[in-house]
């Protein structure tokens, strides 16, 4: 028989994570590809192109947030709010202690 723990965070955590950790992983990663694309817009802006610039720092940003936050983030949405989403293991050991 198998009995899921509690958090480590308490009874209350439970509902809030499914929300806390996709919504943080969504912050983070919007930060670094912001700082990325500043970067790109920095690279051709000194260049002398700043048109080149604007347009590639817009696409790194969309690309990067359309390819790999919002993907991300419904994965660790589903993983939290399913309750044996992948049946394994790692599943059981890893959601009491988050």
């Amino acid at each position: 028989m198998n009995i899921q723990l509690q958090s480590i965070w308490g009874r209350w955590w439970i509902p809030v994570r499914k929300w806390f950790y996709p919504l943080w992983l969504a912050y983070e990663t919007l930060v670094r590809f912001y700082e990325y694309a500043q970067s790109v817009y920095n690279y051709f802006g000194a260049s002398g192109y700043p048109s080149l610039g604007t347009f590639c720092a817009v696409a790194t940003f969309t690309v990067c947030t359309a390819f790999l936050t919002v993907p991300a983030c419904f994965l660790l949405y589903r993983f939290f709010s399913t309750s044996n989403l992948t049946s394994t293991q790692i599943e059981f050991k890893l959601k009491p202690i988050f």
